[in-house]
């Protein structure tokens, strides 16, 4: 080799070598090195979801956000990766943080990122001790707002939240007290119960579905289940559920009958009416009809201990749907007991019940709010009192899925309907076409998934 090659290759060589170490010294942190320098925030596990990077996350935040320097708790998050530049979906529980790690509609929509936030007082996310006066709604919007802030400085994209249920609710909360956080919300299956004392979900009940003898059985199964009562609480006491909590079984019972016609439209559907026991059922199979409705162990000291934090909230702000006695009125030992004080143990104390909060909720959305989708289901009694739109709301929709229940969402709307909130939601996340898939049933916000949690 002469000494021109030789010259020419070892610069070659230093060039490749300057130009590696460049490469290295601008090469972007690793996601995870940027969480773990976000103050406050720990990281507690991480996997991955298909493609994506997950990490189930730790954030210190004030007990008291008007003390942000006095006690401070750990609300756990979770977060579903897939890149810094595309758009982040803001998913809000209202509930415990699930342990799958799943996009919900609006982030496979837009394959987008996904942080899904713990209700604050779901253990584990509860300050100890805890004082219940610090669980409200405007709380709870502050940690959202605290987690969004933090984040932002990673992802710099447009910002979208979401939420069904509880959830949905939970995500224009945040909305009415901090707007600009986010850039539109999609809230499915959002109940809006302005005045708690004028409900309309008993009339919505007994009218609801296009077989009149459909909810009349169901009426004649609250009846029949009370008139078995003894023989239905001796195999739930042989069973080993305790009811402590409702003062006994025959309590619980109640609540329970009282509650079978609403779960039953939740979660099902028209043509499950044919499942419905006539006159002359048995108690085995009114037995049967139970389990697969409501459910024997939800109503018993460890069904409703894990959710005394959402009766909490029902009882002294969201509000509740009243329980419809009028079927059954003549046979109740313990009538008006389907409350939110009883499932809260009575070392909680209730303050007033707030009767301005959801009607401040409810002005701000019909006449400040905007960039709101609102997706609800025909059949589905928590949507008898849905958020509605008003002459203030800009560049807002709501759609209803014909005969749906409370797992209604984009993807089971209408063609005509589907494409509008689709559109919508891409235009508002900067997406300019669908990149994601519709799913009727996968997800956080999927039917199972709400009925895990109650929602």
């Amino acid at each position: 080799m002469n000494r021109l090659a030789r010259s020419l290759l070892a610069f070659g060589l230093a060039a490749t070598q300057v130009m590696a170490v460049a490469s290295v010294a601008t090469a972007a942190p690793d996601i995870k090195d940027r969480i773990a320098a976000i103050p406050g925030v720990r990281i507690i596990s991480e996997g991955t979801s298909g493609t994506a990077r997950t990490f189930v996350l730790g954030i210190q935040q004030p007990a008291d956000h008007r003390k942000p320097r006095g006690q401070q708790f750990e609300q756990r998050f979770s977060l579903l990766h897939k890149a810094e530049t595309k758009p982040m979906v803001l998913h809000t529980s209202g509930y415990h943080l699930s342990g799958t790690i799943s996009a919900s509609e609006p982030a496979r929509l837009v394959d987008g990122n996904q942080i899904s936030v713990e209700q604050r007082f779901f253990t584990p996310s509860r300050p100890s001790p805890a004082d219940w006066d610090d669980l409200n709604i405007w709380q709870a919007a502050n940690d959202h707002h605290r987690i969004v802030a933090a984040f932002k400085k990673i992802y710099g994209a447009k910002w979208l939240s979401t939420g069904a249920s509880k959830g949905g609710m939970t995500s224009v909360y945040h909305r009415r007290f901090f707007p600009r956080d986010v850039d539109a919300t999609i809230a499915y299956v959002a109940p809006n119960d302005v005045v708690n004392d004028h409900d309309v979900y008993g009339e919505f009940i007994r009218n609801v579905g296009n077989d009149p003898t459909c909810n009349r059985r169901l009426e004649g199964v609250q009846r029949q289940i009370l008139q078995n009562r003894d023989a239905l609480v001796q195999r739930l006491e042989a069973k080993g559920y305790t009811y402590k909590q409702f003062g006994g079984a025959h309590r619980a019972l109640e609540v329970l009958v009282l509650d079978t016609p609403f779960t039953f439209w939740q979660y099902g559907a028209q043509d499950q009416c044919a499942l419905v026991p006539g006159a002359t059922a048995s108690v085995d199979d009114l037995w049967t009809f139970i389990d697969k409705t409501v459910g024997w162990d939800f109503y018993t000291d460890a069904g409703v201990a894990p959710y005394e934090t959402y009766y909490y909230q029902a009882g002294t702000q969201l509000g509740w749907p009243e329980a419809d006695e009028s079927a059954v009125r003549t046979l109740l030992r313990y009538p008006g007991s389907s409350v939110p004080r009883t499932m809260v143990p009575a070392s909680i104390e209730f303050p007033r019940f707030d009767r301005h909060a959801m009607k401040d909720v409810d002005r701000w959305v019909r006449y400040q709010g905007s960039r709101l989708l609102f997706v609800y289901g025909q059949n589905d009694p928590w949507s008898a009192e849905p958020f509605r739109v008003g002459p203030g709301t800009h560049d807002s929709l709501s759609f209803t899925v014909p005969g749906g229940n409370h797992g209604s969402n984009i993807a089971k709307l209408p063609e005509k309907d589907r494409a509008a909130a689709t559109s919508a939601v891409l235009r508002w996340a900067g997406v300019s076409a669908s990149v994601g898939a519709l799913a009727t049933d996968d997800g956080p916000d999927s039917l199972d998934a709400l009925r895990a949690r109650r929602g």
